[in-house]
């Protein structure tokens, strides 16, 4: 039985599913990798079963990135110690 494009594919026909075949493929791959990737990234994560960071390191950890500058921190840090030694 012949089909309506005669014995066979032409050039156009198997470029297209060559590059069918290559992009599934290719589509594939890159889903594997990606969800290797993001299962291996949870696993690197710190669980956080001790104790939570204290107020100082937040702190330090906020004049490191930019959130506040150093005039801000030195003032916070003083107010943190005056109320952790009960001083008023």
């Amino acid at each position: 039985m012949m089909f309506w494009y005669g014995n066979g594919m032409n050039g156009w026909g198997w470029f297209a599913m060559s590059a069918g075949t290559v992009l599934f493929w290719g589509l594939l791959i890159t889903g594997a990798v990606m969800l290797f990737r993001s299962l291996d990234r949870a696993a690197e994560r710190p669980r956080r079963s001790g104790p939570t960071a204290s107020a100082e390191q937040i702190l330090g950890e906020r004049l490191a990135r930019g959130e506040i500058d150093e005039e801000e921190y030195r003032r916070r840090l003083s107010a943190l110690r005056d109320a952790e030694s009960g001083s008023p």
